[in-house]
């Protein structure tokens, strides 16, 4: 949406309508980008034998891919801000395009991480941002089951996986890699169909908010002017509402700052870091996050290494995408019943992800390895399937677009370290020694990131509200 053009007012969000034209575009996003992130895994092999890298210096290629659409998440908000969600989402798509045909000539490790780490990692969170914003202005009631539909599309990985395979053993991987440039670049006219909109009363709320946050205006001076700083005369024994009484003006600076647009304000909000929930939210998405992808980027180079052919381990990626998206929607399905607080879905499943880790050592077989895979994506798609629905019941609508920007960044950070700390593990030990050491460290991550999230809500479970818990966190 560029700035001439207008957003829909609605009393209330849609739940339905031109909302399902939102998912989708965002089920594609999660389709292709995902399903393309998830591929790395059998790039990997690929380049450790093409370029001769380890395993951590290849590692760093993946954990630029998916860290940065965290990372970058603040300037994806920006943009939504600036220039729309519609724009936003076309631009990120270019990115993506643009990054894996230039990585069609990459030379070296190096080229790889600018090209296919950075580039479409830049893009994906430009995509990513927009869909979610976007889409919880179009949905309230409806946003966890419509949020499952959407992220349901990372499970078709389980169709891409074994593509991937055949095209890189047709094509070589450069000619795979220009392959997958032009099928992202589908999601440039995908992006069209966020069509804008805006709700009254979240657009009240957040109007009312920035006028009480806003500072005292400058009395105009001769002529409707601006008083020059230099002829202020402040008078400080006449009191006012706000203070001194204001005979030009406060003082030079104070003049100077209050007559300043508020596009530095708006560019650099940070109101999430007040916002005690803010930090219970951020702490539980950086460590369940982080373990996500190591599985996804490792789990056939660790096949690889106990004997399993790269074919089979390719299948290890598709049924585990499969069981992700059917648990998916039947976990936004299971929320939208409202039979209990979405946060208690949430924290239970951080659970048995952790769980599920904990017996990843004993995964030593193929058939171990690929009940390991299915159980990992059962809890995985029923956990994500309920992100964006708990942080809207936290924040809601008009606070939304920061809240993400700020959460998804700080996770992105530790993101950026996992694929690379694991790999670093793998070339030290023997078989038995790394599934070990890998397992450890996956359970450990899961564990420190559940324990938080429930020490947390402890607090949170004997309040009412959100707002319940700001007041205790506060006293």
């Amino acid at each position: 949406m560029l700035k001439g053009t207008k957003s829909r007012p609605y009393a209330e969000p849609l739940d339905g309508g031109w909302g399902w034209m939102i998912v989708f575009h965002f089920f594609l996003v999660n389709m292709l980008l995902m399903g393309l992130t998830k591929t790395f895994a059998i790039f990997f092999v690929v380049f450790q034998e093409e370029f001769g890298g380890t395993s951590e210096e290849i590692g760093w290629i993946g954990s630029l891919l998916s860290s940065l659409r965290f990372i970058a998440a603040p300037l994806g908000a920006v943009l939504c801000e600036k220039i729309g969600e519609k724009s936003t989402s076309m631009l990120g798509a270019l990115l993506i395009c643009t990054g894996y045909l230039i990585s069609s000539l990459a030379t070296g490790i190096s080229f790889l991480c600018i090209s296919m780490g950075l580039l479409p990692g830049l893009g994906s969170a430009c995509m990513y941002h927009a869909a979610s914003v976007i889409m919880a202005k179009y949905f309230k009631k409806r946003l966890a089951l419509s949020m499952a539909v959407a992220r349901s599309g990372m499970g078709l990985t389980f169709l891409l996986a074994p593509l991937t395979k055949i095209l890189i053993d047709e094509y070589d991987w450069p000619g795979t890699l220009v392959l997958f440039g032009g099928i992202s670049l589908n999601l440039v006219p995908s992006s069209m169909l966020l069509r804008p909109i805006s709700i009254k009363r979240e657009e009240h709320m957040a109007t009312r908010s920035t006028d009480a946050e806003s500072p005292p205006e400058v009395p105009a001076g001769k002529d409707g002017q601006p008083p020059s700083p230099g002829n202020c005369l402040v008078s400080k024994d006449e009191p006012t509402g706000q203070g001194a009484a204001i005979s030009g003006c406060q003082d030079n600076d104070e003049a100077v700052f209050s007559n300043k647009p508020r596009f530095y304000k708006q560019l650099i909000d940070n109101s999430p870091l007040k916002n005690p929930l803010f930090y219970i939210f951020t702490w539980c998405m950086l460590f369940s996050q982080l373990a996500y992808f190591i599985p996804i980027f490792h789990l056939v180079a660790r096949a690889k290494t106990l004997g399993i052919d790269t074919m089979d381990a390719s299948y290890l990626i598709s049924m585990a995408g499969m069981t992700e998206t059917l648990m998916q929607l039947l976990s936004g399905w299971v929320a939208d019943q409202n039979w209990i607080k979405n946060y208690q879905y949430y924290k239970a499943y951080l659970i048995l992800c952790g769980i599920t880790n904990l017996l990843a050592p004993l995964a030593t077989t193929f058939p171990l390895l690929m009940t390991y895979s299915i159980f990992f994506a059962i809890f995985c798609g029923c956990y994500l399937a309920m992100m964006l629905p708990v942080m809207a019941d936290f924040t809601g609508n008009s606070t939304l677009n920061r809240f993400l920007g700020f959460a998804a960044f700080f996770a992105g950070l530790v993101i950026l370290s996992g694929p690379p700390i694991a790999g670093n593990y793998l070339p030290s030990e023997g078989i038995n020694r790394k599934v070990l050491i890998h397992a450890k460290f996956l359970s450990t991550i899961y564990q420190k990131g559940t324990i938080s999230f429930l020490t947390c809500f402890l607090v949170f479970s004997s309040s009412s509200s959100p707002n319940g818990l700001c007041a205790l966190l506060q006293t």
